[in-house]
């Protein structure tokens, strides 16, 4: 599925991808943050899709990778490796949370139901809920599903 970045996402993307050399499939301002300067008052943060196998890289050692990307972009920073497989995709959505099992149902809504551990459903969820609606934004713009839902 085609995902359509705008100029500020393509702009977040190019500068991911020179500082870390990981490639940036999406890019995801959350918190209503539309400028950078704007994280201070808004507790905003960005969202970077990376391609499979290339955390690592993204990372970098010890962090330091991230960590010059967050410097340079001045806003706290989340990654969630790719997947070609929307189960895997969505999972991945919610790490660092224990997912068990993630089922895609098709009825007239594409739901992902996702088995959570019991004590992982707070990091799955986020604070005020903010983790889950990321999951949900990706999960349609990736493979069109409606819903993330625990179970």
């Amino acid at each position: 599925m085609d995902v359509t970045l705008d100029d500020d996402a393509r702009r977040h993307l190019a500068l991911f991808e020179d500082v870390t050399g990981a490639d940036g499939i999406d890019c995801l301002s959350v918190d209503g943050v539309d400028e950078v300067a704007d994280n201070e008052s808004s507790g905003g943060r960005l969202i970077v899709v990376v391609s499979g196998g290339q955390m690592g890289e993204a990372i970098g050692p010890g962090g330091r990778t991230i960590q010059q990307y967050e410097d340079r972009v001045d806003l706290p920073v989340r990654l969630v490796e790719d997947a070609d497989d929307p189960e895997e995709f969505v999972a991945n959505t919610l790490a660092p949370a224990a997912v068990y099992n993630v089922t895609i149902s098709e009825n007239e809504d594409i739901v992902a139901y996702v088995e959570v551990a019991e004590d992982d459903r707070g990091i799955a969820i986020g604070t005020n809920g903010r983790t889950i609606e990321a999951a949900r934004t990706l999960a349609q713009r990736h493979f069109d599903i409606d819903d993330v839902q625990l179970i």
